[in-house]
């Protein structure tokens, strides 16, 4: 069986604590069950990169997009391993957002 692999970056971990955190205040379980179903769909991602779809309003080619309701996952597919760039929630700005984490990486 081929092992699956990806890596979260320290931005992508963050997200994913905030989104735990925000859940949380109202129930641990919903929260534990919501990062379950992100990682998840990491695992998927690694075995399947091309699953995802660009968004050139958003990123460049390198990156490739995939809803885990109502969550979106930012990743790079071409990399080995997978490399999971950011997770926020699909009702943001997502332009904002990117433009802004973008920012903050080239700092």
């Amino acid at each position: 069986m081929k092992r699956c692999r990806f890596v979260v970056t320290p931005e992508a971990r963050q997200d994913l604590i905030e989104i735990w955190d925000h859940i949380a205040e109202d129930s641990v379980r919903r929260a534990d069950e919501v990062l379950a179903r992100l990682y998840d769909a990491f695992l998927r991602l690694a075995r399947s990169p091309a699953i995802g779809h660009y968004r050139e309003d958003l990123a460049d080619k390198r990156h490739r997009f995939w809803t885990v309701h109502p969550y979106v996952v930012a990743y790079r597919c071409h990399t080995t391993p997978l490399k999971i760039i950011a997770v926020v929630h699909g009702a943001l700005e997502l332009n904002a957002f990117f433009e802004h984490r973008a920012e903050t990486q080239e700092a």
